[in-house]
């Protein structure tokens, strides 16, 4: 039985990726709780988030519009984790692995775009 967004592999290392950023920022100054904090989080749950809504409208137009808003926000992570670095929030250690995570997810969303693609040229 399928269940969707959830069989996505995309999806799931999305997940995986909101779950580490919430890791990594859970050591920010409180100070940083209504910033970055904040947006980092945001960025990272919005990956899977619009995976799973664009899949969920059932329509291939939308889901590959989603797709590209979660391409956006995955963009908008990376961003912000180089920032972290870059003021000393974070060590290009505990970053590495998640960018890593990142650039795997943002072929696999730009693979998935291409094939919803392809099929819409077919119907």
């Amino acid at each position: 039985m399928t269940q969707g967004y959830r069989d996505f592999v995309v999806w799931q290392q999305a997940m995986d990726v909101a779950v580490e950023t919430y890791r990594l920022t859970s050591s920010f100054p409180k100070e940083e709780m209504f910033g970055l904090t904040s947006q980092m989080r945001r960025a990272a749950v919005s990956i899977a988030s619009n995976i799973a809504e664009g899949e969920g409208r059932k329509s291939k137009n939308e889901f590959s519009h989603f797709l590209g808003i979660a391409l956006g926000s995955k963009s908008e992570l990376e961003t912000q984790l180089i920032l972290s670095e870059r003021v000393n929030l974070l060590k290009t250690t505990d970053t590495e692995p998640i960018k890593k995570s990142l650039d795997d997810i943002g072929k696999m969303l730009t693979a998935l775009r291409r094939k919803i693609g392809s099929q819409k040229n077919l119907e």
